[in-house]
């Protein structure tokens, strides 16, 4: 957040209110004091933060109003777009092909099932890491590779180091993930929604992608510091970590309880809660299965979500577990993060100009 005319003590007044708020929701101290401006005591740079109550209302008030009037804008795009998809492509062709679709496989749930939640997954899973693997082999095309974030490494990669990632890859999906999904399917069975004939709206699927991401979020982030506990790590999560630079594979190159515990219960949990239909099941794990590969891919690419925060993980091993990085604030596990290059460059990129370029990392001391 930047914070325009507000004067520097009321900036430092207003963060020293945040972090009682982050200490009484999470338990956790606050080190954040008032730093001390020269001329002035602790006692002065409170009256300073009072005397700007006016200009703090304004602040907020035109804060309210950007953010109703952006609200307003992204509901009026949500409901364009959902007219859009229900009238016009998800209420006529979409639904056309899965009726044609139910009818070819004549309904049989079982089929329907796998298709959607293991073909359909792993082909768009397999489908965008097969670009991602030409690139970290061949260090072609320059478009991709020229947006490295860990320059250097993977620069090619290991050849040894990537089948191993692509047969643990592998076997975590055929003898961790498919029979992971027989539960799955009787739990969805009952209740008698997820292959109904009738696809749901796409305002519904979009509740329903943010309810799995809420989800996905508080799971994956207690179950990561859980298997970053020394005990479990040593055993299971350290061979997550022997990449310190990932690529895209090894976003399921795991152990496989934290393949069950951390990689596939979290995603699967929020569709078995709302009883999805298949559809927005198939939909949500190619989602969750491209997102995370872009979290590890090792490439900041134009128009695509930033990966900086997960591969900060990989480089520094003890800050940014989470997937949205909103639990991570709470607890505090992000603040190294926020004090890095790596941080002003977790944005998403909406140039050519590479990052590393526009944003680079400061000269070594040794330099």
């Amino acid at each position: 957040m930047i914070i325009h005319n507000i004067p520097q003590q009321l900036c430092y007044c207003v963060l020293q209110s945040v972090c009682e708020a982050k200490q009484a929701i999470t338990g956790l101290p606050s080190s954040f004091q008032i730093p001390k401006v020269p001329g002035q005591d602790t006692a002065h740079a409170y009256s300073c933060c009072f005397s700007q109550e006016k200009k703090l209302s304004d602040a907020l008030r035109i804060s309210a109003y950007v953010f109703s009037t952006g609200l307003l804008i992204f509901t009026a795009l949500v409901n364009i777009a959902s007219w859009f998809m229900q009238y016009i492509t998800l209420g006529s062709f979409w639904q056309t092909a899965w009726l044609e679709f139910y009818d070819h496989m004549e309904g049989d749930e079982w089929t329907i099932f796998l298709v959607g939640a293991a073909l359909v997954p792993a082909l768009a899973f397999w489908g965008f890491n097969g670009i991602l693997l030409v690139a970290d082999i061949t260090g072609k095309p320059t478009f991709i590779t020229r947006y490295r974030i860990q320059l250097g490494k993977n620069d090619p990669v290991d050849r040894k180091k990537l089948w191993k990632a692509i047969y643990t890859a592998l076997g975590n999906q055929l003898f961790v993930s498919f029979p992971m999904l027989v539960p799955m399917f009787y739990i969805m069975k009952w209740w008698e929604n997820t292959f109904s004939k009738e696809l749901p709206t796409f305002q519904w699927f979009l509740v329903e992608l943010s309810i799995f991401t809420v989800v996905e979020e508080i799971l994956f982030y207690y179950t990561h510091r859980l298997v970053h506990h020394p005990v479990l790590y040593k055993h299971i999560h350290k061979k997550h970590h022997e990449w310190t630079a990932p690529i895209g594979v090894v976003s399921i190159y795991a152990h496989p309880i934290e393949h069950i515990v951390s990689n596939t219960l979290p995603v699967m949990t929020g569709p078995m809660i709302m009883g999805s239909h298949i559809v927005s099941v198939s939909a949500w794990f190619s989602i969750a299965l491209v997102t995370t590969s872009i979290s590890h891919c090792g490439y900041h690419l134009p128009l695509l979500p930033s990966p900086e925060f997960h591969d900060f993980h990989h480089l520094k091993f003890n800050q940014c577990y989470g997937v949205l990085g909103v639990l991570d604030f709470l607890h505090g596990t992000d603040k190294m993060f926020r004090q890095t290059k790596a941080f002003e460059r977790h944005k998403v990129l909406l140039s050519f100009t590479p990052l590393s370029v526009s944003i680079p990392e400061p000269p070594k001391k040794d330099e």
